[in-house]
């Protein structure tokens, strides 16, 4: 039975767990198997631009042995008005699975259900999964395990924060986001992942958030989508950037995190960006390794 990965909620605790274990090796070369897909096919079906994102999978996508299909959807006959679902029936014909990246959950959503083959969400502007799947790794590897680290997430509730929820909810991390009013993540995420046991906050006080830090991450203020909210979003969240004060409030080891691309001078300085307390380049690196095991893991 095909299974999907729309959200971090899609696997179990255990999965994750074992999948982080499994990117580690990837990443670390310990792997004894070769090209376990060898002779499989990979859409790459993408709404939105990408840098991360297309080229870890891409590359990824050809370390395990199959071909990556890079398709822009304006390219294909949904830009003159196939339904998502018949696109989806014609190309489980062709491929051994599909990611994609766009704008509404609920496209991904409709894209799953008539696919016979897995669905990966390379980014909705509900869920970003993929992101902390790497964002998981990265902890691990820095602080040498996730239950119990304080991480704070500082900006925009958007779809990384939503993730994040999931994660902590997962893992055991403790997470503090603050956020504006108004802005905070997807109520329905949180309330499930309270209910659940999930150790979050949500504040409106970025420097009461990030006292005794283990780990600062923080995201664009505009997200794809947005641009017509430039300026009034930027004078909401000027008091919720990550900068040298900021960071001194944490504890001293502290590291920091961005899931790229940053608006340097925006949600982080570039002191801070380019700090060795900053991990940014190590959390990018990570989505690779932690995409190619979940591949490993969804595609037969």
């Amino acid at each position: 039975m095909k299974r999907d990965f729309l959200t971090l909620s899609d696997i179990t605790p255990e999965e994750l767990a074992a999948l982080l274990e499994r990117a580690a090796a990837l990443k670390a070369g310990t792997d004894s198997s070769a090209c376990p897909l060898m002779g499989k096919s990979i859409g790459l079906l993408f709404d939105k631009t990408s840098t991360r994102t297309r080229i870890s999978f891409q590359t990824g996508i050809y370390q395990l042995g199959a071909q990556a299909i890079y398709i822009n959807t304006q390219e294909l006959q949904l830009g003159r008005g196939e339904t998502i679902e018949d696109t989806a029936r014609v190309l489980s014909r062709y491929l051994h699975g599909i990611v994609l990246r766009t704008y509404a959950h609920t496209t991904i959503e409709k894209l799953a259900a008539n696919a016979t083959i897995p669905v990966i969400n390379g980014l909705t502007d509900m869920h970003h999964p993929c992101q902390a799947l790497a964002d998981m790794l990265t902890i691990k590897e820095k602080k040498g395990r996730l239950r119990g680290v304080r991480l704070v997430y500082v900006g925009d509730g958007n779809n990384v924060a939503n993730s994040l929820l999931e994660a902590a909810l997962m893992t055991g991390v403790e997470l503090v986001i603050a956020c504006p009013k108004g802005y905070e993540p997807d109520n329905r995420i949180y309330t499930r992942v309270v209910s659940g046991g999930g150790r979050v906050r949500i504040v409106t006080d970025p420097e009461e958030a990030v006292r005794d830090a283990d780990v600062l991450y923080t995201d664009v203020w505009i997200s794809m989508g947005q641009e017509r909210e430039v300026e009034r979003r930027k004078k909401i969240f000027r008091g919720y950037q990550i900068n040298r004060r900021l960071v001194s409030l944490a504890k001293p080891d502290v590291i920091v995190m961005h899931c790229l691309p940053a608006h340097r001078g925006e949600e982080i300085t570039d002191d801070v960006l380019d700090s060795p307390q900053s991990v940014v380049i190590d959390q990018a690196e990570n989505r690779l390794h932690t995409q190619k095991a979940l591949l490993e893991m969804l595609v037969k």
